[in-house]
């Protein structure tokens, strides 16, 4: 029961993402000397050929010395996406009905 009640005090705060097949984490969590950092976690509902099925997971850790060169690399590229390619059809534009 210790290590239920650790992991909760360390999660702060907790957003969750849905875009198109996949779901996108948001975590605040607390390091040990009480300082926060973020985790972004990837999922994604893969299947095996019987039928199975599993989350395929992929996370980034991002400390808060690192969130100002991290936003600012971030917003450079996706102001190039949109701009090179602003007619590209993704899966977050089209029905959410095809998900649920």
């Amino acid at each position: 029961m210790e290590g239920f009640e650790k992991k909760e005090k360390d999660e702060i705060f907790s957003k969750a993402v849905r875009a198109g097949k996949r779901t996108y984490f948001f975590d605040v969590k607390s390091t040990k000397k009480g300082d926060y950092y973020l985790t972004i976690t990837e999922s994604k509902k893969n299947f095996d050929k019987d039928g199975n099925y599993h989350y395929e997971k992929h996370k980034i850790f991002l400390y808060k010395e690192d969130f100002d060169k991290f936003e600012e690399g971030l917003g450079e590229v996706m102001e190039y996406i949109k701009t090179a390619k602003p007619e590209i059809k993704t899966e977050s534009t089209t029905s959410s009905t095809d998900e649920e």
